[in-house]
């Protein structure tokens, strides 16, 4: 029945009259609708009818789910800002606060990496974690050396399960994994 469309099932009853009339039958259309709808093992026309237009309807595309954007919990922006700007080179893009006085929520960037930064209590908690895609992940390693910043020293583990990786730490526990993913076998 799924493969029949309205047309169609309206085609076959104009035939079967035509094909009744021609053998000396007359019925109106309504009837003819009727027993098409009992050959396709419907209960009547507005069964097949409503069944038909339900399996004619478009199936609605899958939502497109974009790349996520982790919130990593900072206790001061104040803090965070210099780890994220001046070190990993990151840019502020904005930030927002209900009110003065009030916690700080923070968009940093850099080419294609997002990451929010928020004082909120309920936008949870330190010691998170972010697995940051890399393009070349010794780069960004020579380049974070090159910089001073006392309490980072970071290595690349070259064989990490997602590429090799460096895994940095800000000042309020939140691990950002710098992975280098495989490049994709050549055919």
């Amino acid at each position: 029945m799924a493969s029949t469309n309205i047309d169609l099932a309206k085609k076959l009853a104009k035939r079967l009259r035509e094909d009744l009339a021609a053998a000396g039958t007359d019925i109106p259309h309504s009837l003819a609708l009727e027993l098409i709808a009992h050959q396709l093992a419907a209960k009547d026309w507005n069964v097949l009818s409503a069944t038909l237009t339900k399996s004619e309807s478009p199936t609605p595309a899958a939502p497109e789910i974009s790349r996520a954007i982790p919130i990593l919990r900072v206790m001061e922006m104040a803090t965070a800002l210099p780890f994220y700007a001046d070190y990993l080179g990151f840019t502020l893009d904005w930030e927002h606060r209900f009110e003065p006085h009030m916690p700080v929520y923070a968009q940093v960037s850099r080419s294609e990496a997002v990451l929010h930064l928020s004082e909120h209590y309920g936008d949870g908690s330190p010691n998170g974690v972010a697995w940051v895609p890399v393009r070349d992940v010794y780069a960004l390693h020579r380049e974070l050396l090159a910089r001073p910043y006392a309490s980072q020293r970071p290595g690349v583990q070259p064989d990490a399960p997602g590429g090799p990786t460096m895994q940095v730490i800000d000042p309020y526990g939140n691990v950002l994994r710098f992975a280098q993913p495989p490049a994709p076998p050549r055919e």
